[in-house]
């Protein structure tokens, strides 16, 4: 997709509906290429995909985990994260071990072999983020985090409340 000039719609504006322009789809086409653009490096390099890399970042914030976590904090499916889990586990990059207190659960960690490929993407990740964010200024770069940050919370609080109807 190739995004022109597209005049920003202020908010409650009326006329005709402009997917290029629609908020969703932006921050989805956003999304999907940034995400295309990292996993590309790293699926070239150690065989990993999107998924499999997002599990591997959760685990690698505060292992050991469990799949519920991670699908908490990355917003997957339990199905994708399932999969991607399985795959890591046959690749010899993480093992689940029962949780000490609850027989549902299964704890996720890393081998030794996950561990070190995870310190080895890390530094890719954050050199592709470091391109892509170079496109802004400093001031633009706190901005949009800000702004996804407040985004983020609205969406939570519309979430729960949609939970509670």
């Amino acid at each position: 997709m190739a995004v022109g000039p597209v005049r920003q719609r202020d908010r409650g504006e009326a006329g005709p509906f402009r997917l290029e322009a629609f908020l969703p789809y932006l921050l989805s086409v956003a999304a999907n290429r940034v995400s295309g653009l990292v996993a590309r490096r790293y699926e070239d390099a150690f065989g990993i995909t999107i998924p499999e890399w997002r599990c591997l970042a959760v685990i690698g914030e505060g292992e050991p985990t469990s799949a519920s976590g991670i699908v908490e904090r990355t917003a997957m499916d339990k199905v994708k994260v399932s999969r991607a889990l399985a795959s890591l586990q046959a690749k010899g990059l993480v093992r689940r071990a029962p949780h000490p207190t609850d027989g549902r659960l299964a704890l996720i960690s890393f081998t030794p072999r996950g561990r070190t490929v995870y310190e080895r993407i890390v530094p890719l990740a954050l050199e592709t983020e470091r391109e892509v964010l170079a496109g802004l200024s400093a001031a633009e770069e706190r901005a949009l985090r800000a702004g996804l940050l407040r985004l983020l919370a609205r969406l939570e609080a519309l979430e729960r409340a949609q939970e509670g109807d």
